[in-house]
């Protein structure tokens, strides 16, 4: 049977009321119920957070009294869609780097493809940091070894769309970093597993007063730790993923 179509939004935030309001307006056109986490931020960021669930009826206001990292506020509001029936959750971060306008390209793309998790592929201009550009590419050639693939082009761009369900229950039967970790590892987590992975390219921008909480060597660090642990893991998923290479 075809799955039923129910998408909504996920938004994690931490400290980021300067767009947030800009993005949530804009997403409006899309009439989607949009869930706001709030990974324990500032009073100011929550009061706008709060404003914006009391002016548009579509947000719901979700939070994290204290910081427990992007990834551990996405399984919150994952798992707060499944609770509410959703299908789909669609992830675009905060600080305003994603282009709203291709949203419909990638519901589109899910709605054709109910069980693919579909992800953004970033095409940056000159305003992303040279120093960031490289060393995702670092993090793309380790997720290249660990799926023995490229079917992920890019697993850092946090504009995708996944299949509710099957990431829940993914995150309540594996233990998934809580922090910038998160977007990597659920993807080949869901690629070992076989599900099918669509990428769309799609306009990445660093805004001149954007703020970004991903600290440099704490999380790298982590991201080089990870990429340890898939390879340590990659032998058991090993046979099934040379059998999807070969077919």
């Amino acid at each position: 049977m075809a799955m039923m179509f129910k998408p909504c939004v996920i938004i994690p935030v931490y400290d980021h009321e300067a767009p947030l309001p800009t993005i949530v307006e804009r997403l409006q056109t899309f009439t989607l119920p949009c869930l706001l986490v709030d990974d324990g931020s500032q009073e100011s960021c929550a009061a706008v957070m709060r404003g914006l669930a009391l002016r548009y009826p579509q947000v719901q206001y979700l939070r994290h009294e204290t910081n427990r990292g992007k990834g551990r506020a996405l399984k919150t509001g994952l798992r707060a869609a499944q609770q509410q029936g959703y299908s789909h959750a669609l992830q675009i971060d905060a600080d305003g780097q994603h282009d709203v306008g291709d949203l419909r390209q990638f519901l589109d793309t899910a709605q054709a493809n109910p069980q693919a998790v579909v992800i953004g592929q970033a095409m940056f201009d000159d305003s992303i940091p040279k120093l960031r550009f490289y060393a995702r590419y670092l993090t793309h050639a380790c997720v290249w070894v660990n799926t023995l693939s490229l079917h992920i082009p890019d697993a850092m761009c946090g504009f995708r769309v996944y299949p509710v369900d099957i990431c829940v229950r993914l995150i309540d039967t594996a233990s998934l970093g809580d922090r910038m970790e998160f977007d990597v590892e659920i993807l080949i987590r869901l690629y070992w597993m076989g599900i099918p992975v669509i990428s769309i390219p799609t306009k990445v921008v660093y805004p001149q007063d954007g703020i970004s909480h991903f600290r440099l060597w704490e999380d790298n660090a982590r991201l080089t730790l990870l990429q340890i642990r898939m390879l340590l893991s990659l032998l058991y998923h090993l046979p099934g993923l040379l059998w999807k290479a070969v077919r």
